[in-house]
């Protein structure tokens, strides 16, 4: 009895121990674990930060812009975490939040870079700066993660072994740790799997993610490759990319809401993946922007699959009973011998964008029109150097004159742009430029400092010369736009009726509710509103209506064959009169001849405009136009 009561002690003294020692490796996984998950939280949102700093340069105006600073600080928080439950490696935890928090500068003076359109020197602050050190910060992140999960494996063998020597002591306790076991085995394995699902899946639509697109895009290149050096070995096809931009994404959160936006953004992935074929490759490459892997040995798949996205996306979405139309415009790049991920990707980047500039939903990238860009990029830089100069850009003035007396009713300032080394640049190249920059803003402020000084030099002379000053789109929707105007005026004491702003239908019709509120602001300044190229656009009868105009300017497409074609010239009378009806200048543009401002008096249009008339001149011209006509009235 005492041998058995020493042996049943013994056991149950082994047992205990058994347990105890059990408790302690049970604890440090479960520390493990927990290290394991803060690595993993903060490897996820500096993923997520890199990708909003890039597609910040991308897209200035987007989303992702305004969403960085905040995941900023969530990556921020998860890594002081990390650094509170991982005190085995404190020293590098603490290094890894200090970096990151070193970021926090750089990344708004790289913010700032993008608002004040310093797009070049901003791409230069991502590469040299943001890059290195989240990408540095990450491979820290994922090599810290291995390790933690390195040990947790370990001490799960060690927790084996324990359970194994305890077998014969008690079958309890042998149990007990073999379930913990199985429980903590089944837990890092589903925990594993979690972290690479996480870091290939975009959390919103459920689509792969950036990560897991450049990858698959990184296969299917070493395949084409491998092809190109053992051709007689069985291939997909050639890798196409695509990628796909909603246009009009912006006006739904802006309109609607975030959450509708979050909605539609599953809506578009699932109609994305019902619109290819089984094996393309449909992942959210960020923000409203989607990217598609195609494998195929026709060339031409890429216009194919475009035709179908462009197709399924004519039916409206419906998200809690409000219906969303969108439209998409899409970038194909077939990737080239010796390209790699990130070129093929920013060459459908590239053929998006100059969709979508253009809106012809669907362009094919090709090496020339990189030259064309390359071209822009070199014009642009040359528009910001003359800006700074001050004294490379100069006003034309184009009279418009009264088609009854043919006295001077105002004039149109037009810009003229002399390069130091390429001479005379036409409007025609270098407007299209400006306005698809925020470079637009410094140059509008520049033409209407110049034709405002020009009229008060008038002024001054006894001459009321009403100053007609075209303005863009994104002058117009600009909410400070009217505020600087106004300072302009005190500035030179110019009254506000001898102003003209003139603007396009499609101005008007991009954004109609911010539009109509700027022209109804800059009318309360006095100055005289003007539709531009009337009859091009596509603005309706109601607008019209409520827009606070003064005048309507005909196009000259119009108006140059009226005297000759009957169609033209009943249009162009329909306009007169319709003008006439709401109050509004009717002017007519490009008089060519004589016949052409016969017939717009005989239908009783109130100003021309136009190279048979006079052509642009600069103002020391209009000066002495105007001193002979006092000189002959006297």
């Amino acid at each position: 009895m005492g041998l058995l009561a020493v042996v049943l002690a013994g056991m149950s003294g082994y047992a205990v121990f058994g347990s105890w020692r059990q408790s302690v490796i049970v604890s440090e996984l479960a520390q493990d674990s927990a290290n394991t998950d803060a690595y993993q939280q903060t490897a996820y949102l500096v993923t997520w930060e890199t990708a909003l700093i890039q597609a910040s340069l991308r897209e200035p105006d987007g989303e992702e812009r305004y969403q960085l600073l905040g995941v900023y600080r969530q990556a921020q928080n998860a890594m002081e975490y990390m650094g509170e439950v991982d005190v085995e490696d404190a020293e590098l935890t603490a290094r890894l939040v200090e970096t990151h928090r070193a970021l926090k500068p750089q990344l708004n003076e790289y913010l700032d870079l993008i608002d004040r359109g310093a797009l070049d020197t901003a791409e230069a602050q991502l590469e040299q700066v943001l890059e290195p050190a989240t990408s540095s910060i990450m491979a820290t992140v994922l090599a810290e993660q291995r390790h933690h999960l390195a040990d947790h494996t370990e001490k799960q063998a060690d927790g084996e072994l324990e359970s194994q020597r305890q077998l014969w002591g008690s079958a309890l306790a042998f149990a007990v740790s073999l379930m913990v076991l199985v429980m903590f085995s089944r837990s890092a394995r589903s925990h594993r799997r979690q972290v690479e699902t996480i870091a290939a899946t975009d959390p919103l639509t459920g689509l792969p993610n950036r990560t897991a697109f450049a990858a698959r895009t990184g296969v299917a290149l070493t395949e084409d490759a491998s092809h190109r050096r053992r051709p007689k070995q069985p291939r997909l096809g050639r890798a196409t990319v695509l990628v796909v931009n909603l246009d009009g994404f912006r006006d739904v959160n802006e309109q609607l809401g975030h959450r509708i936006g979050d909605v539609l953004l599953t809506h578009v992935g699932r109609r994305l993946q019902e619109s290819v074929r089984t094996h393309d490759f449909v992942a959210r490459l960020g923000g409203d922007e989607f990217g598609i892997l195609l494998r195929d040995a026709d060339p031409t798949i890429g216009e194919t699959i475009a035709t179908r996205l462009t197709d399924a996306f004519d039916e409206p979405f419906v998200i809690d009973d409000i219906t969303v139309d969108l439209e998409v415009s899409v970038g194909a790049a077939t990737a080239g011998p010796g390209e790699d991920v990130p070129t093929v990707l920013r060459h459908a980047d590239v053929a998006m964008t100059i969709a979508k500039q253009q809106r012809l939903g669907f362009r094919r990238f090709s090496a020339g029109r990189t030259e064309d860009s390359n071209a822009r990029l070199t014009l642009l830089g040359d528009l910001r150097r003359a800006l700074d100069t001050g004294d490379e850009i100069t006003l034309h003035y184009q009279p418009k004159v009264s088609i009854d007396d043919g006295s001077l009713a105002g004039v149109e300032a037009l810009a003229r742009w002399r390069h130091p080394v390429k001479g005379p640049i036409s409007p025609g190249e270098f407007i299209p430029v400006l306005e698809a920059t925020t470079l637009i803003h410094r140059f509008t402020h520049q033409v209407l400092t110049q034709a405002l000084t020009q009229a008060r030099a008038w002024l001054d002379l006894g001459h009321r010369v009403p100053v007609a000053v075209n303005i863009s789109t994104r002058s117009l929707l600009d909410t400070g736009f009217p505020a600087r105007v106004a300072a302009l005026l005190r500035q030179t004491g110019v009254p506000g009726d001898l102003l003209g702003i003139e603007v396009t239908e499609y101005s008007i019709m991009s954004d109609p509710n911010t539009a109509i509120e700027a022209l109804h602001r800059l009318r309360g300044l006095g100055a005289k509103i003007s539709v531009d190229d009337y009859g091009t656009g596509y603005s309706s009868m109601t607008y019209l209506r409520l827009l606070p105009l003064d005048e309507l300017k005909i196009d000259r497409s119009f108006v140059q064959d009226m005297s000759t074609d009957r169609g033209n010239r009943a249009l162009v009378a329909s306009t007169v009169e319709l003008g006439h009806n709401l109050g509004l200048t009717v002017v007519a543009e490009g008089i060519e001849d004589a016949p052409t401002l016969a017939a717009l008096g005989e239908i009783g249009c109130d100003l021309a405009q136009g190279y048979h008339l006079a052509k642009p001149m600069p103002a020391d011209d209009i000066t002495r136009t105007l001193q002979r006509n006092v000189i002959a009235a006297a």
